[in-house]
């Protein structure tokens, strides 16, 4: 998914970069609503989870490649602001220190990756969590559905600015056709593995996980006397 240099035209690039700087300005905002003492340390867990995951490459044809995103993941555990935070850290780090995606594709990698991958994972997850049963175990499954809903969507947007400033000889179709669905079954490994790191994190600290919160916040209070904790 990362865009290499030259891949979209100048106009199509400098747009981007405006949408991820306004994004992560945003963002910048948006997190001091959600970091705290315990979302703090696991954004820095989160970036270097998604760090990894994103470094494994692979082609998908038409001169694309495809990895792992870590939006649903990182959006679930930390909140979608945070999130974004998260990961356009790793996209700067993996740009100037890896030559991983393009210095001058930076805002369209932070756009795809940081920006439209977050946000429709958190709005599916969301969706997902109103309509599920309201407890614990629906976070994982909700999580893993945004997932899989969130790859192949960063995907078809990718190739959509391709449409409009691509400038590698290759047909807009068949750049869509490569990118979604090869996309959808990374989406598929995206899922499996989102709801199974959130489950894990969900079952051993609840508390921890951002898009719990709403989950915990609607279970009863539950008080025990002092005979009954000895006992």
């Amino acid at each position: 998914m990362h865009v290499p240099d030259g891949f979209l035209d100048a106009p199509t690039s400098v747009a981007t970069a405006v949408v991820a700087a306004a994004g992560m300005g945003l963002a910048l905002r948006g997190a001091r609503r959600e970091l705290d003492d315990r979302t703090a340390p696991m954004a820095g867990l989160v970036a270097a989870f998604v760090f990894a995951g994103q470094m494994i490459n692979f082609p998908v044809g038409a001169g694309t490649s495809g990895h792992l995103l870590g939006g649903a993941l990182a959006a679930v555990l930390v909140g979608p602001w945070t999130a974004v935070l998260s990961i356009s850290v790793v996209l700067i780090v993996q740009a100037l220190l890896m030559a991983d995606g393009g210095i001058t594709a930076l805002g369209t990698n932070v756009t795809l990756l940081g920006i439209v991958a977050v946000a429709v994972a958190w709005v599916v997850f969301r969706a997902l969590l109103a309509v599920l049963p309201r407890r614990l175990g629906s976070v994982a499954p909700a999580a893993a559905g945004a997932a899989f809903v969130s790859v192949p969507a960063a995907a078809a947007v990718f190739a959509g600015l391709f449409a409009m400033g691509g400038t590698a000889p290759v047909e807009t179709s068949a750049v869509l056709t490569a990118m979604v669905s090869w996309h959808v079954v990374i989406g598929l490994g995206e899922a499996l593995i989102t709801g199974l790191v959130v489950g894990a994190v969900v079952a051993a600290r609840p508390d921890l996980v951002y898009g719990a919160r709403s989950v915990l916040a609607e279970r009863p209070l539950v008080i025990r006397d002092a005979q009954e904790r000895a006992s």
